[in-house]
This record gives structure tokens, C-alpha cells and sequence, in this order.
């Protein structure tokens, strides 16, 4: 079984905290004694990414990856082994360049962990970003790499977040800047001539900020739709017109992102009524089918399917591609079909779309309540809310004319042949 998210988080703390203080002067003393000895790099030469927990990230950091690949340097990443499927959306690293950690269980963590290093060492990574935000997990392992460029966000006068001083770029994370932006800024650290205080003292332009599509061969959209229409003959025996997706569920990392269950029955339920002609499947993982089932149920048509478990990860863009819309929590599918000609309608609360709205085709519905968004970097992406009201307050019919605002032209004819 997985380590529970909060075990984790309070590991990292009270085991985190002491050893990036341990840590920190052996560090300093290793690069003192390197500098005498050695020459670093002119400029990065083998970039291993780090970003271990978040499925949805492996995209929003795609850009970056592939700016440092622009710049001639070989890129890595270091994720755990159950999120490592995302990385094969794009294929930006190479296969045999993504190293795991195996995060079932404490023994398996640490042991998995100890020859990741050996294997970072063994590479002779000369340059590590650590994408994450604050977590001492992941500035242990950098601190640990050997790496002489050693890139991240740190402190600074801030409170709370102390991870040590393991890095030689340190980054000040921007709180106002989509994630996407603030991961080209550490690859812009890293590739800096000079030493700034802190880094980077960079505008990065929106042009930046671009991703690649994920490639589907007509085969696997064949075959996606084969699949579909055997569920859904019964009721559309020449096949339904539009496909819409319904993803009701949101990751164990922040339940408070999810829209209640019976909200999205009720949508379900009146969009059938609009769109007569109109296919509804619930998505999510095989974990997840009775979630789907039990929002199904609630539905009330017979134009709603329990599509969860149905495709594995890797066929994801080939169901996006026969899609029409999708509705979908704040959570991984919004970012993964970003990488597809798919629309979709993201529903925001714990969070906020201004820094991690997807980069593809989307509409973000966000209440804006004084409260959210509620988790930050400050505070590990936490919150004491049992009460998502930030959630709560977004209606039915917002969702269905932003579902319009997609549907009112045919998204097939061009795109989805």
C-alpha cells in the first residue's frame, strides 16, 4: 500500500527539517573542495528534473524540459514509479532517462531512494532542478546528487518553509506566475552566466510557454471507438453524436477539489435533456468505478455510461481525440488532455487557475470566495477545510453554458477525423 499523503507529509517534517540542517554544512564543504579541485561545466550538460507526486505536473513542466533540450543539454527526471506514466503523454524524456522511487511503503522508499543516488552519481548529473515546491524529501535528494548546479526555489526571509541551503541557484518561487512559468525560471537559473540574488530576473513571455501534442495513430482511435460504441449501442445504435466526458473524481492529494457527486449527476441529467444526441462518459481509474457508478446512478438517463477503468493511462489521448467536451475537476485529466485537441471545462476552488489552469483548450470556473485559493507553497498544499463552499458555489448552469460555449461548433470536422 502507498504511503498515506499526510504520513508523508509528516515525515518530511519532522525527519526533513534535521537533516537538511545535518546536511547543509557537508555540502557546503563538498562544493569548497570540488571548486579547488575541479572545473563545473561551462553550462548544463545533463539536467535531471525532479517532481515526484504530481501526475499533472509531468506536463506543466514539459515546457521547461523542452527548453533545456533547446539549449543542447540532456534531460532526466526522478519521479515515483506510480506516477510514471505520465511522462509517456509526450515522450519528451527519453524512456531509459526516468528514474523512480518506489513510494508503496517506508522500507521500499528509502531503499529505492538510496539507488537512485548511486544511479544520479553513476550518470555524473551535473545539474538538478528540483521542481517541487519546498518539500525537504526532494531537496535531500538533490543535496545528495553531487550535481554542481543544483537549482530550486528557496526562502529566503520567508517563514516555515526551511529546507536548508543545499542549492547553488536558488530560485524566488512567484506566487502571482503559473507554475508553468515559474518551472522555465529555474531552467533559466540554471543556464544563467552570471550569479544572481536571487534568480531569475527574467521576463518570460507567454510565447514560452508552449506544448507539444501527444501523438495518436489511427489505429488507437479506432480502437477507443470501438470500445465506446459497444457500450453505448443499446442506447445509440448508429453511434452517439458528440462524446462528453464527465471526470467527477480528484486526486487523494486534495479531496476538497471535488465538485459533489449529485452536482455532477444534475449536470448529467440536464445536458442530456439539451444535447438528446449526446453520448455521457464518467471517466476516472479502475480504482474509481464505484465513484463513477454511484454518480451514474444518481443521473438518471440512459445516455450516461460508467466509462471508469475502461482505457489504461497511455490510451488517454486517444479517447480525448473523440471527445467533444469535457467537464472535469482540478485535477490530472484537465492537464493531460492539454496535450489534445480537447475542450474542456475545468472547475477550480482549493486552488486557482491563474497558476495552475491548463494549458490547452479550457474554461476555468473559479467562485473566488475570500478564502481560496486556500492551498500555496506556504503551506505544503494543505488545508483545515471540511467544507469546500468554494466548490459548492459553483452551479449547474455555469458548467452548462461554458459546455456551449464548446459545443456550439463542431470540434470533429477539423480536428477529430
Amino acid at each position: 500500500m502507498t504511503i498515506r499523503v499526510d504520513t508523508m507529509r509528516r515525515i518530511d517534517h519532522l525527519a526533513g527539517v534535521p537533516l537538511c540542517a545535518i546536511l547543509t554544512p557537508f555540502v557546503y564543504l563538498y562544493d569548497f573542495i570540488r571548486g579547488l579541485l575541479s572545473q563545473a561545466p561551462s553550462s548544463p550538460k545533463k539536467v535531471l528534473f525532479i517532481e515526484l507526486s504530481e501526475m499533472g505536473s509531468a506536463i506543466l513542466v514539459d515546457p521547461a524540459m523542452r527548453e533545456t533540450i533547446e539549449r543542447g543539454a540532456q534531460i532526466y527526471f526522478l519521479i515515483f514509479k506510480s506516477n510514471q506514466a505520465s511522462l509517456n503523454l509526450l515522450q519528451t524524456v527519453p524512456k531509459n532517462n526516468i528514474l523512480t522511487i518506489d513510494a508503496s511503503g517506508f522500507f521500499p522508499l528509502l531503499r529505492t531512494s538510496l539507488l537512485t543516488l548511486i544511479q544520479i552519481h553513476r550518470l555524473k548529473i551535473d545539474t538538478v532542478i528540483d521542481l517541487e515546491l519546498f518539500s525537504r524529501f526532494t531537496a535531500l535528494l538533490t543535496g545528495f546528487s553531487g550535481a554542481s548546479r543544483r537549482v530550486g526555489y528557496h526562502i529566503f526571509h520567508g517563514e516555515g518553509l526551511w529546507r536548508g541551503d543545499l542549492l547553488t541557484h536558488r530560485v524566488h518561487y512567484n506566487p502571482h506566475l503559473h507554475i508553468a512559468k515559474n518551472f522555465l525560471s529555474l531552467v533559466h537559473a540554471a543556464f544563467a552566466e552570471e550569479k544572481e540574488l536571487p534568480f531569475s530576473k527574467v521576463a518570460i513571455a507567454h510565447q514560452e510557454v508552449h506544448l507539444a501534442q501527444a501523438m495518436v495513430t489511427a489505429e488507437q482511435k479506432n480502437d477507443i471507438a470501438l470500445r465506446v460504441q459497444d457500450m453505448i449501442k443499446d442506447q445509440f445504435p448508429n453511434g452517439a453524436s458528440k462524446i462528453i466526458l464527465m471526470n467527477p473524481n480528484a486526486s487523494d492529494l486534495l479531496p476538497q477539489r471535488r465538485w459533489a457527486p449529485e452536482r455532477f449527476s444534475e449536470l448529467i441529467y440536464i445536458a442530456a435533456e439539451k444535447w438528446p444526441d449526446a453520448a455521457f462518459l464518467i471517466t476516472g481509474s479502475a480504482q474509481e468505478k464505484s465513484y463513477a457508478e454511484h454518480v451514474l446512478a444518481m443521473s438518471n438517463t440512459p445516455h450516461a455510461f460508467n466509462f471508469a477503468g475502461m482505457v489504461k493511462f497511455s490510451e488517454l489521448p486517444a479517447l480525448y481525440h473523440l471527445a467533444s467536451v469535457m467537464v472535469t475537476n482540478d485535477s490530472g485529466p484537465g492537464h493531460f488532455s492539454s496535450v489534445t485537441p480537447l475542450p474542456t471545462v475545468v472547475l477550480f476552488g482549493p486552488e486557482t487557475p491563474a497558476l495552475y489552469g491548463s494549458l490547452g483548450k479550457s474554461i476555468p470556473i473559479f467562485a473566488g470566495l475570500a478564502c481560496s485559493p486556500c492551498v500555496s507553497a506556504a503551506n505544503h498544499r494543505k488545508t483545515p477545510c471540511r467544507n469546500n463552499l468554494c466548490m459548492q458555489a459553483i452551479e449547474v448552469p455555469q458548467v452548462i453554458h461554458a459546455m456551449h460555449q464548446w459545443l456550439m461548433n463542431d470540434p470533429h470536422a477539423d480536428q477529430r477525423s
